[in-house]
């Protein structure tokens, strides 16, 4: 029943029908607003993150008139605030990405410390490969090591692409969240 009202609504609002987009405001505002407080744990920042997520709702629907609708509402604003927040908190200088965590140890070779920072990047990131599940090792390695496309690991494991990428997706997850703690222990001591 939800899914069928929220449909319409998308319908009315890509139709540009500010009284369908009010409606939705009014039905999701408070879990976009939820789901951005419960990772900032700041009310204003979680009102501004809100407000984006329904300003890029409209311009993709209203004003960009996407030809395709989106299926599950839920699933949107959940992505759309994840990657919100995440937007917030690179801007803030709050979060690093890996790739740029790594890309400025490398620059930083004549400092002492960045050997050992490095080596224990290093053996963080084999701990955590090495305790991952079987499966999902096996897959991280063939994807990330082996640089095998996930469409290539599926069919040699005989299992579905869904699979693949959910595996690869919790890996990635424990790697990251691994390697961004010791990035804030050792760069910011």
């Amino acid at each position: 029943m939800r899914e069928t009202e929220d449909s319409l609504l998308l319908l009315q609002v890509r139709e540009g029908n500010r009284q369908a987009f009010d409606a939705l405001y009014r039905k999701h505002w408070r879990y976009v607003y939820a789901a951005a407080y419960k990772r900032l744990q700041n009310s204003d920042q979680a009102k501004d993150i809100a407000q984006d997520v329904f300003t890029q709702l409209w311009v993709l629907l209203a004003v960009n008139n996407s030809p395709s609708l989106i299926e599950n509402l839920t699933g949107y604003f959940y992505i759309a605030v994840r990657n919100n927040v995440l937007k917030w908190l690179e801007k803030e200088r709050k979060y690093t990405p890996i790739p740029e965590l790594l890309s400025n140890l490398s620059k930083i070779k004549d400092n002492a410390d960045a050997e050992i920072i490095y080596q224990e990047l290093q053996q963080s990131y084999t701990k955590v490969v090495a305790n991952m599940p079987a499966q999902q090792q096996q897959i991280f390695k063939m994807r990330y090591e082996e640089d095998i496309s996930s469409a290539n690991i599926a069919s040699q494991l005989n299992i579905t692409s869904k699979t693949v990428r959910n595996q690869l997706g919790r890996a990635l997850t424990k790697l990251k969240a691994t390697l961004i703690f010791v990035s804030l222990v050792f760069l910011n001591s």
